[in-house]
């Protein structure tokens, strides 16, 4: 890893893959076996720092709004996100919990190769992903919500399967968190360079006597603000790989001159292809939290038990941890240490919104609207999950973690006062729909924006343009599994491997 300021002025790749993250880590250490590749960040690394590396500081880096921090606020509807600003991307910063997709996925996601979609599930699991150490807060959840009806127990397993199981993390047994810069290891260090702090300012197009616009470099900043431009070497199957996210990548199509016509006509962007698919089909799975006051201290603990339930919404958890990433404070009588928040998250979801770029600055949020329960279908599978939650409370395995005298309005209540968005509401429960809406969070599990089939192709080529793929979170249609990361990091292996084949054997059939 360099800092992009010891870069030379004008470099050349085989491929520039834009975004070292789930997808672009993956994908640029595989494509760095047989050729030349450069990966840009414009974060910095997550090694060193305690905030990251250290599971007991998961989440303070939420609050920091300084330019270096690794998370970069934004708000839609009133609900505070965050994307990712390191190396690693959200892997980097998330709570994380590891589960595959299901086989939906694969079929939406254009992998019809099994044994590589194993594989590559298998290839990042040696490296960074471990088995958690269940204590008593995560066995009283598991207890609960089996006894609760989410069944069957399937134990410790990474598959996505009905019912409730413990899964994989990202954090070993000494609670040090592991990222996708960890497979960095799997890279050829004469074929892969990494630049940090290299913020990508627009993609270069060939339009000059071709049919179809040629992507055949990109421009970048440093953190001193100089301009580099990186080239690719010109070869038939040169490829420029955008992997920066699901709101920097169809951002920086955007500003590279792809995407809605009279968009790009308001900032004067040279139009290179009107794709008026390029920020549409935006979705982020809404998210519902209850905080259970506890009589007892709860032992900290991140997400490590899931329940799948059969109606679309997935029960998690964190124990002892200020999960609102707020002033102690703020839960009045209480405090996270003496309790835990149940998380609930729907699948999908079927609500979509769009995003909309605000300036030509890339570091900058664009705009973006999910439209969280617009779809009634979306909202009811919330309800199912409260109701789920909220019986798993009155269970009998959590029945030491909860004040015998608190019902669950009493419950609801006390988390309406709770500062986890900025939308106006009342502060009591009317009923479980409104409950939903007043509440609602982000789980960081945004998507869309590049959708295959509208904007990208099957092999994840960008539509009516050559050498410019779109490999990440963005191309997704649904939120993969119950925590799409497993997923994102198989698809930037599986997309290299696939890559790397076809093009060795092009080149062997031309050598004939």
């Amino acid at each position: 890893m360099h800092e992009a300021t010891k870069a030379p002025k004008i470099s050349f790749f085989d491929y520039i893959v834009i975004g070292g993250g789930a997808a672009g880590i993956p994908l640029a250490t595989t494509l760095s076996d047989k050729y030349s590749v450069l990966l840009l960040e414009r974060g910095g690394s997550p090694y060193g720092n305690p905030n990251i590396t250290n599971v007991l500081n998961f989440g303070s880096y939420f609050s920091d709004a300084s330019p270096n921090s690794p998370s970069q606020q934004f708000i839609s509807e009133g609900v505070v996100n965050a994307r990712a600003r390191v190396l690693g991307g959200g892997t980097s910063i998330n709570a994380g919990f590891y589960s595959r997709g299901e086989q939906k996925f694969n079929k939406e996601a254009g992998l019809k190769d099994e044994n590589l979609v194993n594989e590559s599930y298998e290839w990042t699991e040696k490296v960074m992903v471990f088995k958690p150490v269940v204590q008593k807060w995560q066995s009283a959840l598991r207890a609960a919500l089996v006894e609760s009806g989410v069944t069957p127990y399937n134990g410790f397993t990474n598959d996505h399967v009905i019912g409730t199981k413990v899964s994989g993390t990202l954090f070993d047994e000494n609670g040090k968190r592991h990222t996708s810069a960890d497979l960095l290891q799997y890279a050829n260090p004469k074929g892969l360079s990494v630049l940090l702090h290299a913020t990508v300012q627009k993609i270069l197009f060939k339009t000059k006597g071709r049919t179809r616009p040629l992507a055949y470099g990109v421009v970048f900043e440093d953190s001193l603000g100089n301009k580099h431009m990186a080239y690719l070497k010109g070869g038939d199957d040169d490829e420029i790989i955008l992997s920066a996210g699901a709101l920097a990548s169809p951002q920086l199509l955007m500003l590279s001159g792809i995407g809605p016509k009279e968009e790009l006509d308001a900032y004067k962007i040279k139009v290179v292809l009107p794709q008026p698919f390029v920020g549409k089909g935006m979705a982020d799975n809404p998210m519902n939290s209850i905080f259970i006051p506890s009589p007892i201290t709860v032992e900290p603990s991140i997400v490590q038990v899931v329940g799948v339930t059969k109606f679309g919404s997935y029960i998690e958890d964190a124990g002892g941890f200020d999960f609102i990433f707020t002033k102690p404070s703020a839960y009045q009588r209480f405090s996270p240490q003496m309790g835990g928040f149940f998380i609930e998250k729907i699948n999908g979801p079927l609500s979509m919104g769009e995003l909309k770029i605000k300036n030509l600055n890339p570091t900058d949020n664009p705009s973006v609207t999910f439209n969280y329960f617009k779809d009634p279908k979306d909202l009811q599978k919330c309800v199912y999950g409260i109701k789920t939650i909220l019986k798993a409370i009155q269970s009998k395995p959590f029945a030491i973690y909860k004040y015998g005298n608190m019902t669950s309005k009493d419950i609801l209540d006390v988390n309406l006062i709770l500062p986890v968005n900025q939308r106006a509401h009342a502060n009591t429960s009317s009923s479980l729909e409104q409950y939903c809406k007043d509440t609602v969070r982000s789980i960081w599990h945004y998507h869309g924006g590049c959708r295959i089939g509208k904007v990208v192709d099957d092999e994840y080529k960008v539509f009516g343009v050559d050498a410019l793929r779109v490999i990440d979170g963005s191309t997704l249609l649904n939120s993969p599994g119950t925590n799409p990361q497993a997923s994102v990091l198989m698809l930037g292996r599986y997309m290299g491997v696939t890559i790397l084949g076809q093009r060795l054997t092009r080149e062997r059939h031309n050598k004939k």
